[in-house]
């Protein structure tokens, strides 16, 4: 899909869930508000909206989201998939892996009741319990090179061809750092000849600019008011 369909495509997800999303925007506030030292938050505003945006569209039985830490991208997928559910049930499941169970303690229990399956532990030894039948994958975890050849090698092949698929903390600059996950990622994609996209600030700042401006015009002012975005989406090949 070219840059402009998609920009677009995504400005029409944002007019069609203007008023759903301005009530995450908002839930999601309450949330960091209610958690003022327990939550650390990771997406940023546009990516976290995205992410939102795109579950609501894709509708997927089954997420896989790889990396809770203290639930901020955990809460904005079960949102979606909670509001999927009271627009057109079922809405789906999430199914979380991690090392460490923070996110536990902080995910609501009417937003996760239903809804999600914690797996602690390393994803390594953990792998096998990702469904076969994955519809949408988010990766934010370890941002290591080792790690991200590892998962490109054995959990990539676990998901089917077509799958919506994002990963975090890749455009920090205008460029991907050398040695990181990122460009790990990023190269493994160009092999293959696959398309990305991204509304980091850094690498794509109209891009940004667009959504930004849809998002002004529909008063979606953010939950968190940060907008580097270093999330890259594409679909698995």
């Amino acid at each position: 899909m070219r840059t402009t369909d998609r920009l677009e495509f995504l400005s029409d997800l944002y007019r069609t869930h203007a008023e759903a999303l301005a009530a995450v925007v908002a839930q999601q506030q309450e949330f960091l508000a209610a958690h003022p030292e327990a939550v650390t938050p990771q997406l940023d505003d546009v990516e976290a909206e995205l992410t939102y945006l795109l579950l609501r569209h894709h509708r997927p039985a089954q997420v896989v989201e790889i990396g809770t830490f203290h639930g901020w991208s955990t809460t904005w997928i079960l949102s979606a998939l909670r509001d999927n559910d009271l627009a057109h049930p079922p809405g789906g499941h999430l199914h979380s892996f991690d090392r460490v169970d923070h996110a536990r303690r902080t995910v609501p229990a009417p937003l996760a009741d239903g809804r999600w399956t914690f797996h602690q532990g390393d994803l390594r030894d953990t792998v096998d319990r990702v469904p076969p039948d994955t519809g949408y994958l988010f990766v934010d975890a370890d941002h290591g090179r080792r790690f991200a050849r590892w998962y490109l090698d054995t959990l990539f092949p676990r998901i089917a061809s077509g799958t919506p698929t994002s990963v975090h903390d890749v455009f920090h600059l205008r460029w991907v750092r050398p040695w990181t996950e990122g460009s790990e990622v990023v190269r493994w994609l160009d092999e293959r000849g696959v398309e990305w996209f991204t509304a980091a600030r850094p690498a794509a700042r109209p891009t940004l600019g667009e959504l930004d401006a849809v998002r002004a015009e529909l008063g979606i002012t953010g939950a968190r008011g940060t907008a580097r975005n270093p999330m890259i989406w594409f679909e698995m090949p």
